[in-house]
């Protein structure tokens, strides 16, 4: 992870990134008139941060230009992320930042984009010649507080053990390896954890949980993750659930497509979002009373699999007919939104790798939200989604969606028909929680074939800074 420092004073003769709105503050960088002219006449031609090779040592400026917040914000994290590329390359281990402006938070969103472009996932590579080198970052930025740079810190970091998480193979993360790290990260921040066991998951009969794990050799896991500060200005929780399905061969209903298996480690990203933001909203002190709930298992076809025809019993007693073990996702899902209701929670909201309809309608670039909350808490997501560039797209969730569920001999089925695929696996969801709730389906940028400005190949640990904001914003007010 990337050390970011706060100092009060640049050092000189140092490689150099800048933030500033007015190029005139250019001449407080210790450079020659030549190297200035040099990246204002890059600065003029607009093509993202200028850069100046100075002996050796490099100076790279990006000018925050004039637009709506988001974008500005967005612009400075790519930004960040081309110069931390560069010093890399450079084969840097330290740097310093100063933000010449009197805008803090486009100083911390440059710094957001080189500390999360500088991710890497090596575990098991066993050379270091492409590892990245760059460890340290200075900031030197009087509109930027301690604090905030703490959270950013913390921020990061949270967002980096989310994708590590995704990255694990199954033959490191089962379901149980994943309640093991999730104690590493309650221990590390102070949220608390309490794991169910399989004996534990079968008096509560889950048996959505219990079904999907019924074909693994691994048992299955069921996590509960609770931050609740003496402080909290919320009388009830907030809860969060996300997917922990630690790898996804479709059951029975094997996955039929080429490739379709290689990535499906990531299948438990929602559950990794979820643990997460649990980790940042705890290690922040949030005055916050959040519970996340992770039920774990893999899907595989092995053994007892439960087949397409069978009914389960859910927690909450409602039967489903399975149409496809492949929708796996939502019958676990379903156990811990019905457990949820014993909170009584304010607010309930998901995070899933659920469906591909949801990636082949918006792609990477975004996540798709639906259903039951009142509009304000689906604007306050979609300003928190703006704010950290995890964009929200809410799609409909008419009545006329439920009919796809109908069962001729269950409560209902466990998929709808060929059309509105994220919609109907939402609204199976919503059948099993009272409260106001929103879905997110995050199956298109969970997990990245070829890297994003920021975002690395492989594990992307979106939610956690969509969700952090949101619950820091509710916080605050």
């Amino acid at each position: 992870m990337l050390d970011l420092t706060r100092r009060t004073r640049p050092a000189a003769a140092k490689d150099t990134l800048v933030v500033l709105t007015d190029k005139a503050r250019l001449r407080e960088v210790d450079i020659e008139r030549a190297d200035r002219q040099y990246l204002l006449e890059q600065l003029k031609e607009g093509n993202g941060p200028a850069i100046c090779d100075i002996s050796g040592r490099l100076v790279m400026v990006h000018q925050v230009e004039k637009g709506d917040r988001a974008s500005q914000l967005e612009a400075a994290r790519r930004a960040g992320a081309k110069m931390a590329a560069r010093l890399n390359l450079a084969r840097r281990k330290e740097a310093q930042l100063l933000g010449l402006c009197d805008d803090g938070e486009a100083v911390l969103a440059l710094a957001e984009g080189v500390a999360l472009a500088n991710y890497q996932f090596r575990k098991y590579r066993s050379d270091d010649k492409q590892a990245h080198t760059l460890s340290k970052l200075n900031v030197v930025a009087p509109a930027v507080k301690p604090a905030e740079l703490e959270e950013l810190s913390d921020l990061v970091e949270a967002t980096g053990i989310a994708r590590d998480l995704v990255n694990e193979p199954l033959s490191f993360l089962t379901a149980t390896q994943l309640s093991s790290e999730l104690k590493n990260m309650a221990r590390n921040s102070g949220f608390k954890l309490t794991v169910f066991d399989k004996a534990q998951i079968e008096a509560l009969a889950m048996g959505g949980l219990l079904g999907v794990n019924r074909g693994s050799p691994d048992p299955p896991t069921f996590n509960i993750l609770e931050w609740k500060p003496k402080n909290a200005v919320n009388k009830a929780p907030i809860v969060l659930v996300g997917k922990g399905v630690v790898y996804d061969t479709g059951g029975l209903s094997l996955k039929p497509t080429p490739h379709s298996m290689d990535y499906m480690k990531c299948d438990m990203a929602g559950a990794a979002a979820v643990a997460g933001a649990l980790y940042a909203v705890a290690k922040r002190k949030l005055p916050l009373h959040v519970v996340g709930l992770i039920p774990a298992t893999d899907n595989r076809p092995g053994g007892r699999a439960y087949v397409p025809g069978d009914v389960l019993r859910m927690h909450n007693g409602l039967t489903v007919e399975v149409m496809n073990t492949d929708a796996e996702g939502r019958l676990i899902m379903a156990d811990a939104l019905s457990f949820g209701e014993r909170y009584k929670p304010e607010l309930v909201l998901d995070a899933a790798t659920l469906t591909g309809a949801a990636a082949r309608a918006i792609g990477t670039q975004g996540v798709v939200a639906m259903g039951t909350a009142p509009e304000k808490e689906f604007k306050a997501l979609e300003e928190a989604g703006m704010a950290v560039h995890e964009r929200v797209a809410r799609f409909p969730f008419w009545d006329e969606y439920d009919k796809e569920l109908d069962s001729d001999i269950a409560d209902l089925k466990n998929l709808g028909g060929d059309l509105a695929g994220a919609i109907t696996a939402g609204k199976f969801l919503a059948r099993f929680t009272t409260r106001p709730y929103i879905h997110l389906d995050i199956a298109g940028p969970a997990f990245l074939h070829k890297p994003e400005p920021w975002k690395p190949r492989g594990g992307t640990g979106v939610g956690v800074r969509l969700f952090y904001r949101f619950l820091a914003q509710r916080a605050s007010k």
